[in-house]
């Protein structure tokens, strides 16, 4: 046996052997050592010949699943080893097989799944001209592909992982040369599994391809000129085909997708906005799926996620959503009859998922034929609702569906067990053979049923019971109290503490008769079974296509429900460069106000003469949250539903980039001002005219003047005549509100503040105009600084405001630079040494805009070069050195 084991596992070093022996799962070696630590379970050993007896430890195999599970979560593959021959015929030892090996991202069993998230397998191929990205939920047979070219491919990769919160990544080797698989696993969280370059052959990937899809040629999936996506896949499909060891016949076809066919958003973005999970709790309750997420299947939810995940970004797709959500929040009734039906249907995709692995049991049928049952009646207040989404979507509920229902109705039992190799499956009538046989025990197992209560009767023993086990079939069990009682026919056949068991030849002869007949029963019961489940996987497609149907039905509705009980209205979405909002509210943080009323505000942006909303005023007093709803306002309408505002007016967005807050990636040596600017570089080179872009705070991580130089070129640049991109920044930098009137586009905002006796009250009203303070004191009051710190603050600043430590030569502000800045600082304070300076009692901020003319520049600018003789050149060139020593 140990010979067998070792010669399997050799097979697959990779994995942690499940080796099946009798009931249990056993492990050895360090596989042992390796399970007993993350399982938690008990370390022997056994001897198998050597000197030192081999570490072990096992699971029995019908919890095995938990245990699987823990395994599988932390990224190890397991590799279940099962015996593929009946131990009673076998001669010899027992043949066994590797059946499956789980991984990550090969996950079908119910027990080990999120049902509200799906579970995705990524596959990239990645070399210097392009790139490829494949991903697959198993549990669903969802397929989709995609190349992606040009010099941001690896950040796009990036995105999309974290998009589809990828379980499991395939990468091929080669690609270490161009990223780090470390820095990627950082950026995901994914287990990534890098696949030799056998995997990623074309002539196989095509081969592989064009099986899984019955098809000749690769022209009608849309693949003929993506090599890179064809090699992700390729690799994706071989990788199932080995580790599930079965053909993957619910995957029936391949969505080949664009990366600008949906609106992007990239891993700053999803985390900054919070759509799906909050930042740092990672739960959904906070975030903006936890406010939208009413739907009542586990598909519908899936599908939310996907929605929220990748809003469209064609105004015709959207319009038609929003059409959609519009009838159902009208028809109120009609809603709530559609929630009853949604209510009754379970997990089709995953139950199809199931059925085509072979993994369904007579409960999963029966969870079918139930959601089958209800499709009439849902169909049926589909056709009472006058809307082009909701006809179609309806068409896509095949009405052969039904005959689905009535096969399993006719055949599996009303409450079936787990197991599907003990009996108790089939109803009476299904089958005349199986009819035939379970009546020719009937005697015997009357007899036996009969036998107890004759023997009591016979030997005056009152509590004689006739019992059952699988070790020793049926017996007599009588109290050692009444042994005396026991007749001469019995033959003892085991002892127990306060009991003695018993058989007679007569019993043994008709046990021999009924545990004959009903192990050929069973077999029966499973061989009828299994045909049933076949018949039904020729119904994979169609179950599949009515499964997303309904899926996008419950997104629909639970859109309409909570557009009508919080108040959200429809906006109109056109293909304009406009963005106008009014009374715009958070949709979260709307929800989560207990005390008071959300103040909301109006927003007015478009790609003309109002392309940059610059926002200034107090910390904590709501700049980020205007910016952030304005966002998620966008990516809801987009998405296809009402939003939380009075009315709503929005041009396409494309893409919708973030960069907020101060964070460090101290682990790759990645300082915040560095964070900073990647998120900053990235959003400047893909940005486009239909883009949203939300900035709060840039170069707040350098000097002053290093940061305020960056800021005011962001502006002047996304603020481009040719290229004016809809931006809202927020920033404390105040000397960039006079860009108002020198930068065409910008535009200034403040958060209003209510002062009195030197307390402040947030009104968290945007309005026109630029804040005069930031109030950093009074916030640094709120938050509890010692009252000694905000008070030697407070007599600082108000030294800095009068120029009195500039008088004393403490600082040379705004002439000379901070005296511990560094030279670059300098430079360009020299170079602003006339910048205006107003009186700082009337409270206004630095210029940074008004040059008086540099004597330097308008001497060279007099300069004739054409008359002047070398001689001459040398001597000005003298005269103004002389004129800087000085």
């Amino acid at each position: 046996m140990m010979q067998q084991y070792m010669e399997i596992k050799q097979n697959h070093q990779d994995c942690i052997l499940f080796f099946r022996l009798g009931d249990f799962y056993e492990m050895f070696f360090e596989d042992a050592i390796t399970a007993s630590r993350e399982m938690e379970i008990t370390l022997t050993g056994k001897n198998c010949g050597q000197e030192e007896r081999a570490p072990m430890c096992g699971v029995p195999f019908h919890s095995a699943d938990t245990y699987i599970a823990k395994l599988v979560e932390k990224g190890y593959k397991v590799a279940i080893c099962e015996q593929v021959e009946d131990p009673a015929t076998a001669k010899g030892i027992v043949k066994r097989e590797v059946i499956q090996i789980i991984t990550p991202g090969t996950i079908v069993n119910q027990t080990m799944l999120n049902e509200k998230e799906n579970n995705y397998l990524a596959s990239i191929y990645l070399n210097e001209d392009g790139a490829g990205i494949s991903y697959c939920d198993i549990s669903t047979g969802e397929l989709y592909t995609t190349n992606i070219d040009g010099a941001g491919r690896i950040e796009i990769l990036l995105n999309e992982l974290v998009k589809i919160k990828a379980r499991e990544v395939l990468i091929n080797e080669s690609a270490e040369s161009i990223v780090s698989i470390e820095e990627m696993k950082k950026n995901t969280d994914a287990y990534f599994t890098p696949l030799s370059e056998s995997y990623h052959n074309i002539i196989t990937a095509n081969d592989v391809i064009l099986k899984q899809f019955q098809t000749k040629s690769l022209t009608g999936l849309g693949l003929e000129n993506s090599e890179a996506a064809r090699l992700s896949l390729g690799a994706l499909l071989s990788y199932l085909f080995e580790t599930r060891k079965h053909n993957l016949s619910h995957i029936t076809q391949v969505t080949v997708y664009d990366i600008g066919s949906h609106m992007s958003l990239d891993k700053a973005t999803l985390r900054n906005l919070e759509i799906t999970e909050t930042l740092y709790e990672k739960r959904v309750q906070g975030s903006l799926l936890g406010v939208l997420d009413k739907t009542h299947t586990a598909m519908g939810s899936r599908k939310m996620k996907q929605w929220l995940r990748e809003p469209l970004n064609h105004s015709s797709q959207i319009n038609e959503r929003l059409d959609a959500v519009e009838v159902l929040s009208d028809e109120i009734i009609i809603r709530n009859n559609i929630k009853e039906c949604l209510k009754k249907v379970y997990d089709l995709e995953r139950l199809a998922g199931r059925i085509a692995c072979g993994n369904a049991n007579g409960k999963d049928l029966i969870a079918l034929r139930n959601s089958l049952f209800i499709l009439p009646e849902l169909k049926a207040e589909l056709y009472s609702v006058e809307n082009a989404l909701f006809s179609r979507l309806n068409d896509e509920i095949d009405g052969s569906l039904m005959e689905v229902h009535d096969l399993i109705e006719q055949a599996i039992m009303e409450e079936p067990p787990f197991t599907v190799k003990e009996g108790g499956l089939i109803k009476s009538g299904f089958s005349k053979e199986l009819d035939d046989l379970r009546f020719s025990i009937k005697d015997g197992q009357a007899w036996i049923a009969e036998l107890e209560g004759k023997e009591r009767e016979r030997t005056g023993i009152k509590n004689l019971k006739v019992r059952f086990n699988k070790v020793f079939g049926y017996y007599i069990e009588i109290t050692k109290s009444n042994l005396d009682m026991a007749p001469e026919n019995y033959i003892r056949k085991q002892t127990l503490v306060n009991c003695e068991r018993f058989i007679t030849p007569e019993l043994k002869e008709m046990e021999s008769l009924v545990l004959n007949a009903e192990s050929k029963i069973n077999q029966m019961e499973y061989e009828i079974f299994s045909d049933t489940r076949n018949k039904i996987q020729e119904y994979i497609g169609i179950i599949q296509k009515a499964s997303s149907a309904i899926a996008s039905i419950d997104v629909l509705t639970s859109f309409a429900h909570v557009s009508s009980s919080l108040g959200y209205v429809k906006p109109e979405v056109n293909e304009s460069g406009n963005l106008v909002i009014t009374k715009g509210r958070h949709p979260v943080i709307e929800q989560t106000i207990k005390d008071g009323i959300f103040v909301s505000n109006d927003v007015y942006v478009n790609d003309k003469d109002s392309s940059m909303l610059l926002i200034t005023g107090p910390n904590m007093a709501g700049k980020s949250t205007y910016m952030r709803q304005t966002a998620l306002i966008v990516l809801m309408a987009q998405a296809g539903c009402f939003v939380p505002c009075e009315s709503a007016s929005i041009g396409v967005v494309d893409r919708i980039y973030t960069r907020i807050g101060a964070s460090d990636n101290l682990a790759q040596g990645q300082s915040t001002f560095f964070v900073e600017m990647s998120e900053l570089a990235y959003i400047l080179n893909t940005a486009t005219s239909k883009s949203l872009i939300i900035l709060d705070e840039i170069g707040r991580g350098t000097s002053t003047y290093d940061g305020l130089s960056i800021a005011w070129a962001v502006v002047e640049y996304l603020c481009n005549e040719k290229n004016k991109i809809r931006t809202l920044f927020a920033t404390h930098y105040h000397e960039l509100t006079a860009l108002e009137e020198l930068v065409p586009g910008v535009r200034n905002l403040n958060v209003d503040v209510a002062e009195e006796n030197g307390n402040i009250v947030f009104l968290h009203k945007i309005v026109a105009g630029s804040a005069s303070k930031s109030y950093g004191i009074h916030v640094a009051k709120i938050a509890g600084v010692p009252k000694k710190v905000l008070e030697a603050a407070e007599n600082k600043l108000a030294g800095l405001e009068s120029g009195q430590f500039e008088q004393e030569g403490v600082l040379d502000f705004g002439r000379n630079g901070l005296t511990e800045e560094s030279g670059d600082t300098q430079d360009f304070a020299e170079s602003s040494k006339h910048i205006k300076k107003e009186d700082a009692s009337q409270g206004e901020q630095l210029s940074l805009f008004s040059f008086a003319p540099n004597p330097v520049i308008e001497r060279l600018k007099s300069i004739d070069l054409m008359k002047l003789a070398p001689w001459e050149a040398l001597k000005i060139l003298g005269e103004l050195q002389e004129a800087a020593n000085d």
